[in-house]
């Protein structure tokens, strides 16, 4: 590809290799330069996403592409005129995300600055050819959501005589070596918690699932068949303790030969939890249950006897909680770089995406994925589980925007802020963000942005930033998980798939 218009030329991709050193260039534009050229020659046919962010509107109009946001890549020009409004210099970045075929995924950010002037008199600039241009933008776009509609509509159609995928999950992650110890070295700063703004999508789906309000009587009859007695449970230590919650390392005695224990997790409540605190544990606990997969951690057992406040048991995983044990490794990093490597994270994100597909396929929403709602093992097995007390534990992750309900409102996705509207694409976006939280080591995302002002930033199209160290390939895979659009999000199943090889690849180079 290369960039003409400014008396030169300058290659950003050349036998399928990117220049990087020159796309970290932030060039300047003459303030006489209004159109910028760029060309492509490609033997196979590439896809391509077109988006541009301004830093001071006031002084750039937006810029005009004479081609529509995506396609295949053609010849095009690119239009950066000033307002006319004020004396300052305005950046300019345009994102173009280029996709060979669903693993080929390339982000190339061209940066340009632009010196702009003050023009006496002139409030907006008015003439006939941007008139022509922006009507014709308007057609475009008018077209553009026609065409939306139309293949929306085809799909639900499509959906209804779909037959239910019977594909198994049990060898999606075979062939997947066991993360070596000896692995390359990642060294991990703090991400900024900035936004990069990242092309978007009108959402158009709207569907509804209240929740029914259910009594203690009914959660307690709801896990009768796995009720046992409170006196084959022993406490030992806290792992974990909240206002009103505690979870508790423990050891379960075998019924029929109390010589065999077993170890657990046990989460019970406080004798201050209200009853809807209660009710809440032991409904959200019943998320997973009756389901099986290696990347799941359904209860086991519950204790439910009158005149105790119930417990609930859960198979114990040595290293616990998932968000814990990576601010452990962020900690250890100081002393210890190669404490857990890039290739470790991968090998996770995919356990996980294995678990949420399996979920997918039994058209079962978690609606909370997220680190904290995961556990792993001292061998590195990643397990998904319920959301369980996870509101008093975590906090900082869960906020009330004026409905009297907490939800985790940094992970979820622009339908279920607004609309309430949950599906496993919108599973899909929160599984974005715990891979983002995977690569930064445990960070909390968006921590910079009011709770209140999340929905309008996101649908400004502003994400959190790539995180330092996090390979394009990884970052790209973060980004199509927070497609506006639920349909343009990939499934459970392609993103199991595309980590798998990216896993592969990093073991190539180890």
């Amino acid at each position: 590809s290369s960039h003409t218009g400014l008396d030169a030329e300058l290659y950003y991709v050349r036998h399928d290799v990117v220049n990087h050193y020159a796309l970290s260039f932030n060039m300047s534009v003459p303030t006489e330069t209004n159109s910028l050229y760029f060309t492509w020659y490609s033997k196979t046919k590439v896809d391509y996403r077109l988006s541009f962010s301004v830093e001071n509107p006031v002084a750039l109009n937006p810029p005009w592409c004479n081609i529509s946001l995506q396609g295949e890549v053609p010849l095009f020009r690119v239009d950066i005129l000033c307002s006319g409004k004020v004396d300052e210099e305005a950046f300019l970045t345009m994102q173009l995300n280029l996709t060979i075929h669903a693993n080929n995924y390339t982000v190339l950010n061209f940066k340009r600055r632009k010196m702009c002037y003050k023009i006496d008199g002139v409030t907006a600039p008015t003439t006939s050819t941007q008139v022509f241009y922006i009507s014709v933008s308007v057609c475009c776009i008018v077209i553009f959501l026609v065409a939306i509609i139309l293949a929306i509509l085809h799909l639900h159609s499509m959906k209804r005589v779909e037959m239910e995928d019977s594909v198994s999950d049990s060898g999606s992650s075979q062939g997947l070596s066991q993360p070596s110890t000896q692995t390359t070295q990642y060294l991990r700063a703090d991400t900024p918690n900035n936004a990069a703004p990242v092309t978007s999508y009108p959402s158009l789906r709207i569907e509804k699932n209240d929740l029914r309000s259910v009594t203690l009587m009914e959660a307690k009859a709801k896990v009768k068949d796995i009720a046992i007695s409170r006196d084959r449970v022993t406490l030992r230590d806290v792992l974990h303790e909240g206002t009103f919650g505690r979870i508790f390392h423990g050891v379960l005695l075998d019924e029929k030969d109390p010589s065999k224990e077993k170890q657990v997790f046990v989460k019970t409540v406080k004798d201050h939890a209200s009853e809807v605190q209660v009710t809440m544990m032991l409904t959200e606990s019943c998320k997973l249950r009756g389901l099986h997969h290696r990347n799941l951690l359904p209860i086991s057992h519950v204790c439910t006897e009158d005149g105790e406040k119930p417990m609930v048991l859960l198979p114990f995983m040595a290293w616990g909680n998932l968000k814990q044990f990576l601010r452990q490794c962020k900690l250890a990093e100081a002393n210890n770089p190669q404490a857990i490597s890039q290739q470790d994270l991968v090998y996770m994100a995919i356990q996980i995406a294995c678990g949420m597909s399996y979920l997918a396929r039994r058209e079962v929403i978690h609606k909370d994925l997220a680190a904290r709602n995961c556990v792993i093992d001292d061998n590195m097995q990643v397990k998904i589980t319920d959301n369980a007390l996870a509101r008093d534990l975590f906090p900082m992750d869960y906020h009330c925007l004026g409905d009297n309900e907490n939800r985790p409102v940094r992970w979820m996705a622009l339908e279920s802020l607004l609309n309430n509207d949950f599906s496993s694409a919108s599973d899909v976006w929160a599984f974005g963000v715990t891979l983002w939280e995977l690569m930064t080591l445990g960070q909390t995302p968006y921590v910079d942005i009011d709770p209140f002002e999340m929905s309008a930033y996101l649908k400004d199209g502003y994400r959190i930033a790539q995180p330092i160290n996090c390979p394009d390939e990884l970052f790209a895979v973060m980004a199509c998980c927070w497609a506006l659009d639920p349909e343009e999000r990939p499934k459970f199943q392609q993103l199991v798939q595309c980590l798998t090889e990216f896993h592969a690849a990093l073991g190539a180079y180890v």
